[in-house]
This record gives structure tokens, sequence and C-alpha cells, in this order.
């Protein structure tokens, strides 16, 4: 009997569950329905195509249709899942002219995703003010830009500040607005954070920190914003304040939800309700050093939660052990990136802590070109466990950031970084390792 599976969103973790399910199952009849009109695209280029790095829209999209028509996935575009029966296995599902049909399933996968969260002000609904998560978005924001003078941009995350280096490159004056007392609030500790506002000040930015947004200003059309302290012109307003999950369709159908209000799911990526997987932003995930429940809306678990859900929906085995929310980017000219946990976390959690910071550069002093680079390393003061790292530096950040999730994840301590073998050659490296030296800095500290 042919396995029928239905996948109820076909973005990152949509469409990995259904690439997953189909090399599991080469016989199961997958059905993704997607309420966009585009089929999964990277979200995260959107700000870089406003910025002009990336030329098209369209060129965010992951694979062309005849991925779908290859792997045989029945993809419905423009089309919504209006209810879901999980006695009778029955997806109603409703077109774009306004056709419905019911979808019958052995195995439903809900990839809803996440909706941005836009601060119900006065004013938040002119139509110059924009969040940063659709395709449609993006376009919308491109036909205003060329026109606009100033840009306001609420929250001070990663999405906001490479928004702001969008509008900059644009020549748009640009003020960053952020109600926590430091710029990336969920990701770096505050002495970090102060160097990354600094560059980002240079390039003729205004960051506010400890700010309040009130009230969009203007009648048909943005004219600025107030802050508890200040009016700001603009004609342009960016809310990069977060998503929240989509949970509502689960939530109808009994799927429990957990401490951060997201689907509840187990290791195989398991709903409450039998047959009912979930995956994406939409589902809570565990922290992977403090074994809590989280909220981890990354990309990159998202395609590793699909590939699991669908692995296992399609009668495969899989599981996710969770995440650490390892992360990284790029804005102006510098590239920050953070694994584990910060220090205010850390010690949240229970945890001691000790730090060691040094400024290195990414390649020999004497070659041209070469960077900047600051590693920053948090770990547990009698073990020497290392339980977080951040980087802030003009290239080479990422592969460290990801040597420094491997060293949190197999419980590595500083001693061990601090003896890594690693490589030398003048135009890629120091001979001393930023990473290297952060260690010892730390390891020099638990010994004091």
């Amino acid at each position: 009997m042919t396995r029928k599976i239905v996948i109820i969103g076909g973005n990152a973790a949509g469409v990995n569950a259904a690439n997953a399910a189909r090399k599991t199952d080469s016989s199961a009849e997958i059905t993704i329905i997607e309420r966009e009109k585009y089929p999964a695209y990277s979200r995260c280029g959107l700000p870089f195509v406003l910025g002009g790095e990336i030329p098209e829209l369209e060129d965010l999209v992951v694979f062309p249709s005849s991925h779908y028509q290859l792997m045989k996935i029945d993809l419905r575009l423009e089309t919504v899942a209006k209810s879901i029966e999980p006695k009778a296995k029955t997806v109603q599902i409703e077109d774009k002219y306004g056709k419905t049909e019911t979808l019958p399933y052995d195995s439903l996968i809900l990839s809803t995703g996440a909706a941005p969260f836009i601060i119900p002000i006065r004013g938040y609904d002119l139509p110059q003010v924009f969040a940063i998560r659709t395709i449609e978005d993006g376009r919308k924001i491109a036909q205003i830009m060329e026109d606009v003078k100033a840009a306001v941009i609420i929250g001070a995350g990663f999405i906001g500040l490479e928004a702001a280096h969008a509008l900059s490159e644009k020549n748009v004056k640009t003020t960053v607005v952020e109600l926590l007392p430091q710029i990336v609030p969920t990701m770096f500790d505050p002495d970090m954070a102060k160097i990354v506002q600094r560059k980002i000040e240079e390039h003729g930015v205004d960051l506010m920190v400890n700010s309040r947004v009130t009230e969009i200003l203007g009648n048909k059309k943005v004219t600025g914003v107030k802050t508890e302290g200040k009016e700001i012109p603009a004609d342009l307003v960016i809310m990069a304040t977060g998503v929240r999950p989509n949970v509502e369709l689960a939530q109808v159908i009994g799927c429990e939800t957990g401490v951060t209000r997201a689907i509840k799911v187990n290791m195989k990526m398991e709903t409450s309700v039998p047959s009912v997987y979930a995956a994406g932003d939409c589902v809570e995930t565990q922290n992977r050093l403090t074994g809590k429940p989280s909220l981890i809306q990354l990309g990159t678990c998202s395609v590793r939660q699909g590939k699991v859900a669908g692995t296992n929906a399609a009668g495969g085995y899989a599981t996710y052990p969770g995440a650490m929310a390892s992360a990284v980017s790029k804005f102006f000219d510098m590239e920050v990136g953070a694994a584990g946990l910060m220090e205010r976390v850390a010690r949240s959690e229970g945890f001691q802590t000790v730090t060691g910071a040094v400024t290195g550069r990414t390649r020999a002093d004497y070659f041209p070109g070469n960077e900047e680079i600051r590693v920053k390393i948090i770990a547990e003061p009698v073990l020497g466990r290392v339980l977080g790292a951040q980087i802030v530096g003009g290239e080479e950040v990422t592969q460290r950031v990801n040597m420094l999730a491997v060293a949190i994840e197999r419980g590595m301590t500083v001693w061990d970084l601090a003896k890594a073998d690693t490589a030398y050659a003048p135009p890629l490296s120091e001979t001393w390792e930023p990473v290297v030296l952060a260690a010892e800095v730390t390891s020099m500290r638990i010994r004091r």
C-alpha cells in the first residue's frame, strides 16, 4: 500500500522533509502545501538582495520546479490548509481560486514556520511599515527604496543590522532602535556588542539602545517615529522584532505546545498527536548544553529538523539531538558569530564562568589584506569546559565559530583547545590561531 505524506509549509523544513521522505520511501505520495507563490527560498538572503549583493529576489529560490518533478513531489503553491481531521487522517486545502480538496495522509508534517511580530503601536499599519520575512516583503521594500531618504529599523538583532547595512548601501539615513541595553542581545555579551556597535556607527548608522518606539508618525504615509525621548524623521520603518511560531493548526488538532509556546516534539520530531510530525520555526527544541526547552529559529535547525521529520514520516529512523544556536552574520565590513551560551545565560543556568578574549589577525601581520579578529571564550572555572564563544572580525569568522561549536558539543576544555594543532600560511592565517590564544588566556585565568 502506497504511503501518503502531506507536508503543510514548503520552506526550509518542509522541502527538506519532502526530500528526506522521498529518499526513504521511493514510492510514497508526497504533497507539499505552501501558501506563498514561491517554493522554498532563503529568507536569510532578503536583506542582501535589498543591499545589492544578490541581484534578484528570485535568486533566493532554492530548487527549480524541475526538482519537484524529478523527486515526484506534488507541490501546491498559493494553497492553504483550512482544517485537519486527525482521526480521519485528512487535510482540507483551498487554492487561490477557492477550490477545496480533501487530502488523506498516513503521515502529516507541520512545517508552518513563524510570523513576524509587529508591535501594535499607533501607525503600525501605515503602508511604509514592513517586516522582512517573505519575498513579497522584499519586493515592496525594494520598490520604494529609491525614494527613501531616511529609515528607522526597530530591533537590533541580526536581521535588523543586516537591513541597516542594506539601507546604508543605498545611501539611506538609517537609525536602529533597540529596546534592550545592547545590540544583538540574544547572541553577544555587552563587551562584544559594544565592539560591533562602534564599528556600525563608524558607517553613519545611528544606534539607539535602551529606547522604545512608542508611535509611528504619519497620516497616509510614514513621516517618522516617536521614541520616549525624541522624534526621528523617516519615510520607511522596518520591524525586525523577531518572529512568533505559527501553532494555530497544531493547537486545533490537540498538539501539545511547550513553555516557549511552540509545538512540543520528541527527538523523532513527533508531536503528541499520532502520525503528526513538526519541524522548523514552529517547534520547540532542546538546548544541547542546558537540556532545557528552547526556541531556536535558525535555518540550519529547520533543515536538520525537516530531514529527521521526513525520514521518520516515511518509515525510516532518525533523531534530532537539539541545538546550541550557533549563528553567524555579515554586515558592513565585519563578520560576527557565536556558539553556545553567553555569560549571562550560563550564569542564569547555574554555571560559574570565567572568560578570556584576544584580538588577533586573520593572516600574517605582514601579509596585505590581513584583518583584525576578536575571539571571546566562556568556560567553567574548575574543569575548564568550554561553554560558549563569540567572534567579531573582518573575515574568516564562520569556520572559527564552527570549530568552537564542535568543541562545545564534544565537551572540550580550554586546555584541549590551547593544544589544538592548527594550520598556518601567511596569506591564510597567523602562526598563532586566535581561538588557541583565547583558550590560553582563559586557561590562565582559571589557574589564577
